[in-house]
């Protein structure tokens, strides 16, 4: 009797006991024997498209807004008015040996006589500029054209005459007459920044006005081996044979550039084109309209870019960057500021100099009689000189 009463205390009643807690456990605290569920990262969502701006935090952490437009035609609307489509007509002679024309000698052969002339037509496009007529296109759109024809946006067609050129720079400038004419707008910001929206408007493969999209890939390009002076800016929006000299806008309508050259294997658009900068094109019309010519500063010098090769046969550190000049023209700029042959220059106007192409387009960028403020390295010593900038002659 002891015996069992012994198991009943000492097993069945703690059993019993350990049940009730465990369901009471169960029932009023599962979280003490129920493994936590992870939390969900805290994911913020961008709105959906079209429900309204992403909100986004600038440099000092105040809140601002970005949206974009949905379409751009407002844009094409002001400055489509203004592009237009020019083709030109060359006559080209056919070069023959005298002895071929003689009737004689056709008699004998029995060969048809060839025509010794043939027209030979080409295309591209330009922008009106001014409502008095004047208007902006590639040089090499117009080069050794005998008759230009200008066919406006709204299907008018005129012949235009030659203003002046700058082969150097790849510009030209013709006259229309013509009444209510329209006129783009120049943007008055040239500072033009990487992923900005540009559109191009102008006359591809002959197919009429198209416009095309995309952004500002790179600004100040140079080195391509296009022109003289190169200052390029770069875009992906689709730019073909024809486009030439038409016009490169932003999303308000503004001209930011003239569309001019593509690089590519196949003769099409394969995101890389160029356009010179609206304020280059615009400053070249002025001097053009209003001098006959391109007016640019000089400085009266060549020079080489540094290398580790002629750094170290001058004796100089490898890491100096700079412009080594190798040419001085008497009595000009630089030889009036005391520059020499063998001299660093290390900035000009504040900017540092390490680049030939760039310091040439700078120093051209300039009118006769600007100031330029040159540092230099001479024997080892940094120097400082004042120039004042000449006109340099066209080539």
């Amino acid at each position: 009797m002891r015996s069992a009463q012994f198991i009943v205390n000492t097993l069945v009643i703690p059993v019993l006991v350990g049940l009730v807690v465990a369901f009471a456990v169960l029932l009023w605290a599962p979280d003490l024997v129920t493994p936590a569920t992870p939390k969900a990262p805290a994911v913020t969502y961008a709105p959906l498209a079209g429900i309204g701006p992403m909100p986004e935090q600038n440099a000092t952490g105040n809140s601002i807004t970005q949206s974009g437009p949905v379409s751009y035609a407002d844009a094409v609307d002001r400055a489509a008015p203004a592009v237009v489509n020019i083709f030109t007509r060359k006559l080209v002679r056919r070069k023959t040996h005298p002895l071929f024309d003689d009737p004689f000698f056709q008699r004998f052969f029995r060969t048809n006589p060839e025509p010794s002339e043939r027209m030979q037509s080409s295309l591209g496009s330009g922008v009106i500029m001014s409502p008095d007529g004047y208007v902006l296109t590639n040089n090499h759109v117009i080069h050794g054209a005998d008759q230009i024809v200008v066919a406006l946006h709204d299907g008018r067609e005129v012949n235009a005459t030659v203003v002046g050129t700058d082969p150097e720079a790849d510009l030209a400038v013709l006259k229309i007459e013509l009444e209510n004419l329209p006129q783009i707008q120049v943007a008055h910001d040239s500072q033009l920044r990487i992923g900005d929206v540009v559109l191009a408007i102008g006359n591809p493969f002959g197919v009429g006005q198209t416009v095309t999209l995309g952004i500002v890939s790179a600004t100040g390009r140079n080195q391509l081996g296009l022109n003289t002076y190169e200052d390029y800016i770069q875009t992906d929006a689709a730019i073909n044979p024809g486009n030439s000299g038409g016009a490169l806008i932003n999303a308000h309508g503004e001209l930011v550039g003239l569309n001019t050259a593509i690089f590519s294997k196949s003769g099409g658009s394969q995101g890389i084109g160029f356009a010179i900068p609206a304020e280059v094109a615009s400053r070249t019309l002025t001097d053009i309209a209003t001098h006959g010519t391109t007016i640019r500063g000089w400085l009266g010098i060549e020079v080489q870019e540094s290398t580790p090769q002629l750094l170290t046969a001058l004796s100089l550190p490898q890491a100096l960057t700079g412009l080594i000049v190798t040419g001085i023209y008497p009595d000009g700029p630089a030889d009036q500021a005391k520059l020499a042959i063998g001299d660093i220059l290390v900035r000009i106007n504040n900017q540092d100099a390490a680049n030939a192409r760039s310091a040439m387009n700078q120093i051209a960028a300039l009118r006769p009689g600007d100031g330029i403020d040159l540092e230099f390295i001479r024997a080892g010593q940094k120097m400082q000189t004042h120039a004042i900038a000449g006109q340099r002659k066209a080539h």
